[in-house]
């Protein structure tokens, strides 16, 4: 076998690089680490196993993510069998909070220049929506976690775990050439060409990486992850907190309608579940749930719109302190805010109040309407009967005190096909 390989490589039909190089897939994260993100890590990494890759490249660029999604991402890091290399590019790139970890977790670690890590302190990622950062205790617990964490990171890759551990507690940010002198990543390439030529050779769990003229192929996400990863945002939380609002009260106001409280209690668990994962305040929960009972009972009270203006004043206030303990990349722009609370005003002021303030009018339609009318007698009418002319139709009358023909009746009840009346002066 050797003898023919060499006789192509004389012939130029089989280059040195490529009896050297093996193939190496590459992904893409860019935006916020979620659920979604660490599952399609895990099934690019069972892809790239499958393969027989010399590597799996993910190319990064993230404000940060979830704690426990990045924990799992680490897992998958430590479990697999292909080296993973993780690559902040392209220039301007960062991986901060969340990224930091994944970075430094790689059994390589590079970056483009002029790029940047660090930032990672635990106040300002998502830990499972348990309202981070509410007190000092609870402060300091999540430092001193995240801080073990990164550094175990660091001590098993080999890298700077001091420095790890200041992007924690105090917060630093680095550059890519700064991030390489202090012993915090392992290179700086331009582009994937230049990471894989610097990373050939390089020993990695006993063996060496050849990548010089590797193919590269890139596995793209599944639809399905595409979905989560762009459902999994504090705005569809926000989304499906006003339909399971608007939907509930709209069940309410109109019983039997059924479609409206369907959907609102659907709604309602998808976003008790999201609630559980993405980086949530309840105390934001609190106001927005004090503004719909504000809203609900200023339509009942001669208020004349005090308790509106307090439930609007809640409501954005509500909305601000959502995800007031997250990272940037969970946080809802004061745009999406200010457009859902005049949604919701205007929802409660006009489409609720409108509708519950029509159930408190007389009945319009039916027999009902006829108590009160007042009409000539058609003849004369006492206990044992007469009629009269009403809405149309002749109709059977009786009244206690005796009524003469022309003089005027009023309705005052309706019993089957007859109704019951009362001479009048109106």
């Amino acid at each position: 076998m050797k003898f023919w390989m060499h006789i192509l490589m004389a012939a130029g039909i089989w280059s040195a690089a490529s009896l050297h190089a093996a193939d190496v897939s590459l992904i893409e994260i860019d935006g916020a680490i979620g659920p979604a993100t660490a599952n399609y890590i895990s099934r690019a990494i069972g892809v790239a196993e499958q393969r027989d890759n010399a590597c799996l490249i993910i190319r990064l660029d993230t404000p940060g993510g979830l704690v426990s999604s990045t924990e799992d991402i680490v897992k998958n890091f430590y479990s697999s069998r292909v080296p993973i290399v993780v690559y902040v590019a392209p220039s301007g790139a960062a991986a901060t909070s969340a990224g930091t970890f994944i970075t430094m977790a790689a059994d390589v670690a590079a970056m483009a220049p002029h790029t940047r890590i660090g930032a990672a302190h635990p106040v300002s990622m998502g830990l499972g929506g348990s309202g981070e950062g509410t007190n000092d205790i609870m402060r300091a617990k999540a430092e001193n976690d995240v801080a073990k964490f990164v550094q175990t990171i660091a001590e098993k890759r080999g890298r700077n775990a001091g420095w790890a551990e200041l992007a924690v507690r105090e917060s630093v940010s680095i550059s890519s050439e700064e991030a390489l002198a202090k012993h915090v990543i392992d290179l700086v390439a331009t582009n994937v060409p230049d990471l894989l030529q610097q990373m050939d050779g390089r020993e990695v769990a006993g063996k060496k990486l050849a990548t010089i003229g590797a193919r590269v192929a890139e596995i793209p996400m599944s639809a399905s992850e595409q979905l989560f990863q762009l459902l999994w945002r504090p705005e569809v939380l926000m989304i499906l907190m006003l339909v399971a609002i608007y939907g509930i009260i709209a069940e309410l106001n109109t019983p039997g309608a059924i479609l409206p409280g369907v959907v609102g209690a659907i709604a309602l668990v998808l976003m008790l579940y999201m609630s559980a994962i993405l980086p949530v305040n309840y105390a934001g929960f609190a106001l927005i749930g004090l503004a719909v009972a504000l809203f609900i009972i200023d339509i009942f009270a001669p208020t004349h719109g005090v308790l509106t203006g307090g439930g609007i004043l809640a409501f954005f206030l509500g909305l601000l302190m959502l995800f007031n303990n997250a990272e940037p990349a969970f946080k809802l722009s004061l745009p999406y805010i200010i457009f859902a609370t005049l949604l919701t005003a205007g929802f409660f002021i006009f489409v609720v109040g409108a509708g519950l303030r029509a159930q408190s009018l007389p009945v319009q339609v039916g027999r009902e309407t006829m108590l009160g009318k007042v009409v000539p007698a058609l003849g004369a009418i006492d206990a044992n009967g007469g009629r009269v002319f009403i809405e149309g139709e002749l109709w059977s009358a009786v009244s206690e005190t005796p009524v003469a023909k022309d003089q005027p009746v009023e309705v005052v009840a309706v019993t089957g096909l007859t109704l019951t009346v009362k001479p009048t002066t109106k």
